[in-house]
């Protein structure tokens, strides 16, 4: 066996009440690609950042190539040829797709301060033609789709990895949670074809990618790793079982917990038109789950923030329990009992400088205040009712939203909505994307409780799957139409099949 590119020792990471990770031992062999997976909180991130130089440990040593080392931030680790695809984007948007694979990288792209676009558009488009055929260097990055950001990350890594004359470690944390299967499966030949020169370190909460794509296997929970297996040797059931200490069971979805959606209609929908979807109509009753189901730019988001007052809308009607529905801005939507977890929670859902409580509190401060101010009594007793509700893991209702595990951000997103006593159509954008299996689940069983007491659901889907088993019925959307409707209950699912025909 070769020796070992990377070695951790007993290495540890404490933060202000949290124990992020306790005495973590793993090596990373030449040419693999090293899985590693756990729930949301187990301290996955905070091992890449440690390996990416973005954090130091509290104690245990790191030993690079053979050398102790200690990576005193991200410029150092990349010249260490260590390179990280971060799960929270890193690029400025505000610049081209070139410029942010090269920034702080421009080398003889620059000369005395004056830079030498031609040169510097020519470098950086050999590295996004490796990840995809329609990524242009001079593209604006603001212009671009999350999964196409998400594909100028890895460009820029795999450049930043190459500032050494060693071979490179990539770090991919949760690479694949915004991507279609086509671009999934276009990144993991991109991973199998760096094997060839680098290590690769591989982290997603989809265990049937990890199974597919990985050499070997770490498991985490609670910050220590418990389990280390090679994916010809487990099953997703046995890796379910290590992550969260219990068998996966047959429930997942909780689909005994569907109960029949009462006739009377809470959302009708005719003729909408906003943003990217033209001409759409459709219904949603009291009690009821209704999926939506499409490729990324197929006016799915477009829908949800439209009906949420955050798109204007063209043309059409809305009405919800009978009466006109037509928000000019977010605020005339949650006043007429709508809320809306969006998709991207750490960039519209919260607000990480703020506490637990004042996220959650962010909607609706009536349900904490007394004569228009916040009573601390209240808020306390409020916040804490919504934390033990929802099993949110957290040291204290004021901890920092950005300390919170990606699953315990998204209850926090979620409990804000809840806490409406006039809650009629709660609108989830993706809930469950990055979220690990023990989460997801969690997010399933509330969704089933809220639709037995006849609130409305319109669940934009992260995967088919996730769409079909969860509705009560499943509408498709492709280029800016609704394509299928499709009715859905316990072993009456429609096929994969006929649905994916309708959305592709």
């Amino acid at each position: 066996m070769s020796a070992p590119v990377i070695q951790l020792s007993n290495v540890s990471k404490t933060y202000p009440g949290v124990k992020a990770l306790d005495a973590v031992t793993i090596e990373v062999r030449p040419h693999e690609v090293l899985g590693l997976i756990g729930e949301n909180g187990a301290g996955k991130s905070t091992l890449l950042k440690i390996l990416g130089g973005v954090e130091q440990p509290t104690s245990g040593s790191l030993v690079l190539r053979g050398d102790k080392a200690v990576l005193r931030g991200v410029a150092d680790a990349n010249s260490h040829g260590v390179a990280t695809v971060f799960q929270e984007q890193s690029l400025l948007e505000n610049i081209t797709a070139g410029e942010n694979v090269l920034l702080g990288n421009e080398r003889d792209s620059v000369k005395l301060g004056i830079y030498r676009w031609g040169q510097l558009r020519r470098r950086a488009q050999r590295y996004l033609d490796l990840v995809s055929t329609d990524l242009h260097a001079n593209s604006p990055t603001g212009h671009l789709s999350f999964a196409k950001r998400q594909m100028v990350e890895v460009a820029k890594a795999l450049a930043s990895s190459e500032r050494s004359h060693v071979e490179p470690v990539i770090l991919l944390d949760e690479p694949t949670s915004v991507l279609e299967h086509g671009e999934i499966q276009r990144l993991f030949e991109i991973v199998r074809a760096l094997r060839e020169r680098a290590s690769v370190i591989f982290v997603s909460h989809r265990m049937e990618e990890v199974l597919e794509i990985c050499d070997r296997v770490y498991v985490m929970r609670d910050g220590c790793v418990v389990g280390e297996c090679t994916p010809e040797h487990v099953t997703q059931e046995d890796l379910f079982a290590m992550m969260v200490g219990h068998d996966l069971s047959a429930g997942y979805y909780h689909e005994e917990r569907q109960a029949p959606h009462q006739p009377e209609a809470r959302l009708v929908v005719e003729g909408l038109t906003a943003g990217s979807f033209d001409d759409v109509s459709f219904t949603v009753n009291r009690g009821e789950v209704v999926s939506v189901l499409g490729v990324q730019e197929s006016g799915r988001e477009d829908l949800g923030r439209a009906l949420f007052g955050a798109l204007p809308i063209k043309r059409g009607s809305v009405e919800l329990d009978g009466s006109p529905l037509r928000p000019r801005i977010p605020t005339g939507a949650v006043r007429s009992g709508v809320g809306y977890v969006p998709s991207e929670r750490k960039v519209d859902g919260a607000v990480l400088g703020m506490t637990v409580a004042e996220n959650m509190l962010l909607a609706h401060p009536g349900q904490a205040s007394t004569a228009g101010m916040i009573d601390p009594r209240k808020e306390r007793t409020t916040v804490k009712q919504w934390v033990d509700s929802l099993r949110v893991r957290t040291p204290s209702i004021h901890a920092s939203m950005r300390n919170l595990s990606g699953g315990n951000q998204q209850k926090v997103v979620l409990a804000k909505w809840l806490m409406d006593p006039d809650l009629r159509l709660l609108i989830l954008d993706t809930p469950t994307r990055g979220l690990d299996v023990g989460a997801k689940a969690d997010v399933y069983g509330l969704v089933r409780d809220l639709a037995a007491k006849g609130l409305a659901v319109l669940l934009i889907a992260d995967t088919l799957e996730e769409g079909i088993h969860m509705g009560h019925r499943v509408l498709t959307m492709r280029d800016g139409r609704l394509t299928g409707e499709f009715a859905s209950a316990p072993g009456r699912r429609p096929e994969r099949t006929d649905v994916l025909e309708r959305m592709v």
